[in-house]
């Protein structure tokens, strides 16, 4: 019969199974997506400068509602605040100044101020990334923990979580916070910890990259811990991958983040356990092998850093991605 000639009634019901047939992929889709959070991505780093609304749109098809970009130094705080206006409810900012940044602060001390006046921003979820890092001497450690204080009293005083940058610097970084989060064996007894110091802002320890007995320190004092893509790189047996894999690092005290454009997830390391491998979607390796390099991260990258974290954990990527995206959503109080 002409398809002119068809009449209304046999016309809707020759497309009606195309329909159902296309309501059905993208429901696929849809399902095949988790929904997870990355509450760390660089998005002021000039490697975006020409396609980020590009790279927004490929973390959001992948299945990341929400960025965290964060503000390390003044200039890039206030870019990152900048970009939560251009992304309202998708990108929130950060404000802080990294360790390897605290020379600046100490050299031009009324900068601290801009840094304060962005912090108070609604947009600006947290202070931080703060802290130590002794790996690198871009800051002598005195200027450090000078600048890292003075974070931590704003955090306090704006009761904003702290995001917290450390590198080989454990012990001076507790012993400052200590003196704010008091901490003793006996206090993980008292059931009135918790009630004592709920005023205090959340801790963040982002990025870790330490030892299983370094995380359980943080841990004993109700810190959150942050992963990323470092998963593929660390080869220890004391490291992050045993963090996960006997069960050190509970859910409800895990975090997601990409450190993008850093911390490629290099899903084909040869250290990498094969039920990891395989425990990787087809749908989360297509985004990762076709948009993200070793030069050049993307946020779009974190369902396949869930979907291994959950392989080493022995647990399903929808639990993993649920309690991270939780307790991003409760941490800096995302819509």
């Amino acid at each position: 019969m002409d398809p002119k000639q068809q009449n209304p009634q046999e016309a809707v019901a020759s497309v009606a199974p195309l329909l159902e047939d296309q309501l059905e992929l993208d429901m696929k889709h849809c399902f095949e997506n988790l929904i997870v959070i990355d509450v760390g991505a660089n998005l002021t780093n000039k490697k975006y400068s020409r396609d980020l609304d590009s790279v927004v749109q490929r973390a959001r098809d992948a299945g990341v509602q929400k960025l965290m970009v964060h503000g390390t130094s003044v200039k890039s705080s206030k870019e990152a605040l900048r970009l939560s206006r251009i992304y309202p409810d998708i990108i929130y900012s950060t404000a802080g100044i990294h360790p390897h940044d605290s020379k600046s602060i100490v050299e031009e001390p009324a900068t601290w101020f801009d840094l304060e006046h962005i912090a108070q921003a609604q947009e600006c979820v947290a202070v931080g990334p703060c802290g130590l890092d002794y790996q690198r001497d871009f800051s002598e450690p005195d200027a450090q923990k000078q600048i890292f204080a003075k974070q931590l009293h704003l955090a306090i005083r704006l009761n904003k979580p702290l995001l917290i940058h450390e590198r080989s610097a454990q012990h001076d970084l507790l012993e400052i916070l200590d003196k704010y989060y008091p901490y003793s064996r006996l206090f993980k007894l008292l059931t009135c910890f918790t009630c004592r110091f709920e005023n205090l802002p959340p801790v963040i320890i982002r990025g870790f990259m330490g030892t299983a007995e370094e995380a359980l320190k943080y841990l004993e004092r109700r810190f959150y811990i942050s992963l990323t893509g470092y998963l593929c790189k660390d080869k220890s047996d004391t490291g992050v991958r045993r963090l996960l894999e006997d069960g050190t690092l509970p859910l409800d005290r895990l975090l997601v983040e990409t450190d993008a454009p850093f911390m490629y997830p290099n899903t084909r390391a040869s250290k990498l356990p094969q039920h990891v491998k395989t425990g990787i979607t087809e749908r989360s390796l297509l985004y990762l092998h076709r948009y993200c390099t070793f030069q050049r991260n993307e946020p779009c990258s974190l369902p396949a850093i869930v979907e291994m974290i959950a392989a080493f954990m022995k647990k399903t990527p929808d639990e993993v991605a649920l309690a991270t995206a939780f307790n991003a959503l409760k941490l800096f109080g995302l819509s």
